[in-house]
């Protein structure tokens, strides 16, 4: 059995119903904390706005997704999701980033090939 090095977290929920995104982001700092490298995909158009810059309320998005950009975890958005609420590039979070559906599923199989942590929350 292979050491783990690499977490994927998968987040498709709602920003503001649900503690899906903080969930996502504070494991992605702990793992980051510990050395691995840390990816958060974010694969659904509700969850797309997580990435959407200069959000409103109580919780502080924004500033939690640069703190853990600042560690160096990546954090990527389906073009689709995106697509699909409109948001553009300039939208978004300077840090974050746009992938192809190709390439979120492609990330999937090669964590799960590697015996690498993928986490759904």
């Amino acid at each position: 059995m292979s050491k783990v090095t690499k977490v994927l977290i998968l987040l498709n929920d709602m920003v503001y119903e649900s503690t899906a995104p903080q969930h996502a982001l504070r494991f992605a700092r702990c793992y980051r904390k510990r050395g691995m490298e840390t990816t958060i995909m974010i694969w659904g158009p509700m969850g797309a706005i997580l990435t959407k810059k200069n959000k409103g309320g109580n919780q502080n998005y924004d500033a939690k997704i640069q703190e853990c950009l600042e560690l160096g975890v990546k954090i990527k958005c389906c073009e689709l999701a995106a697509s699909l609420i409109g948001m553009e590039r300039d939208e978004m979070i300077p840090g974050t980033e746009i992938v192809t559906t190709k390439e979120l599923t492609n990330t999937i199989i090669e964590y799960t090939e590697e015996g690498q942590l993928v986490m759904y929350v």
